[in-house]
């Protein structure tokens, strides 16, 4: 018998998001000065109340096991907060708090997703959701979304791509890479299919509290009891309370599946760190004045960011009306020259721009888009107006 790896272990991708700011940290290591437009993690401190609820958890000895899908109190405190915000009515034996929302998607499509099932992925797309789906013994379809669309899914694209062998539909709203949030109608037309081909959606609402321009925010699950059955919600505490490092994510379903999904997290990782979950009950019931501050301080970078890339040449982009990321299409830099070399994928000229220019961006070949980039505008100002200055000179370049 020979020694072999799993096939599907060894077919996952690598991340070309964790990818570029590990080269991007490996640069600044070297006393250089880079910006780094990479990965979605706020630039922010977590906030002092939370921090200071996580000291006292230590203090008083709260470093034990909880019960596998979440500790009751965070579970009630989650549930107050989607009644609260998001219009919700999930108990809390309809909740998973795990161990962040990547754990989060995975523990959704392990517990519904039978080998060969379908599951319709608009594209663009965030590069982990067809990993974690073909993970799950899934079979990811995606379907192309353009920026007529504000790269958004119609419902006549979404009754198409539909079959006997569809069980989902992954929704991202707001939107990475994109920035895109989508309206109440857009939601309410979405749901009526959703629930006529009778399959579930999967909502991942992680930046519902980036939402800019007056623009609701708006959890599809709310519309009606027939679409509320039908969805499960997918969140957690890492974009609007800048808690990337705690790993919390939580998810809301039908008691049936949420069932199964604390069934597998009990045997897989079981309960997430004690002392992040009774900090996250801070997080949700103290004061939120801090999400408020950040979102205004996004905001204020977000339109900063589009009007200097407007009056860039070569490059265009829709205005983000959510998140903290601009997509950039730069379709007509492909073919041209930089230094006598022809730029022909948006790798290279990504691998260009931090090794030349000391500027790292995320290239989204990998996020359904070979001719565009991402930028993250969740770093300081500073840091934007230096970079943005490095990707003008390097457009200056081109002939």
């Amino acid at each position: 018998m020979s020694l072999s790896l799993s096939v599907k272990g060894l077919a996952v991708k690598p991340s070309s998001t964790l990818a570029i700011t590990a080269k991007a940290k490996e640069l600044r290591a070297q006393g250089l000065d880079v910006v780094t437009f990479g990965a979605g993690e706020p630039d922010f401190d977590t906030p002092d109340n939370i921090c200071t609820t996580a000291k006292d958890a230590i203090d008083r000895g709260f470093t034990k096991y909880t019960a596998a899908a979440g500790m009751p109190e965070l579970r009630a405190a989650i549930s107050r907060k989607f009644a609260r915000v998001n219009k919700l009515n999930y108990a809390p034996e309809q909740i998973i708090v795990s161990n962040g929302g990547k754990h989060a998607l995975t523990n959704v499509f392990q517990a519904i997703i039978n080998p060969g099932d379908e599951v319709i992925i608009p594209s663009p797309y965030w590069l982990s959701y067809p990993e974690i789906v073909k993970l799950a013994d899934g079979v990811p379809v995606f379907v192309p979304c353009d920026a007529s669309e504000n790269f958004k899914i119609t419902p006549e694209k979404l009754a198409a791509a539909c079959n006997e062998h569809t069980k989902a539909l992954i929704l991202n709203s707001p939107n990475n890479p994109t920035g895109m949030v989508y309206t109440r109608s857009e939601l309410e037309a979405l749901a009526k299919v959703i629930v006529e081909k009778d399959i579930y959606v999967v909502s991942d609402e992680i930046y519902e509290c980036l939402v800019y321009e007056d623009i609701e925010q708006v959890s599809i699950a709310s519309l009606g009891e027939e679409i509320y059955n039908h969805t499960i919600t997918v969140n957690g505490v890492a974009k609007a309370y800048a808690m990337t490092g705690w790993r919390i994510g939580y998810t809301g379903a039908p008691k049936a599946v949420a069932k199964v999904m604390a069934s597998i997290q009990s045997h897989q990782t079981s309960n997430p760190n004690s002392i992040a979950q009774y900090a996250c009950i801070e997080a949700f019931d103290g004061p939120q004045e801090s999400v408020e501050l950040m979102h205004r301080e996004f905001d204020r970078r977000r339109v900063y960011a589009c009007e200097r890339i407007a009056a860039m040449p070569y490059v265009q982009c829709v205005k983000p009306k959510g998140a903290f990321y601009v997509f950039i299409n730069i379709g007509e830099v492909l073919g041209k020259k930089y230094k006598g070399e022809t730029i022909e994928t948006v790798d290279r000229l990504a691998k260009i721009l931090i090794e030349d220019y000391l500027t790292a961006v995320i290239p989204c070949a990998d996020f359904g888009r070979a001719d565009h980039i991402r930028l993250s505008y969740a770093i300081s100002m500073e840091q934007i107006a230096k970079g943005l200055d490095r990707i003008s000179q390097f457009l200056a370049e081109l002939n």
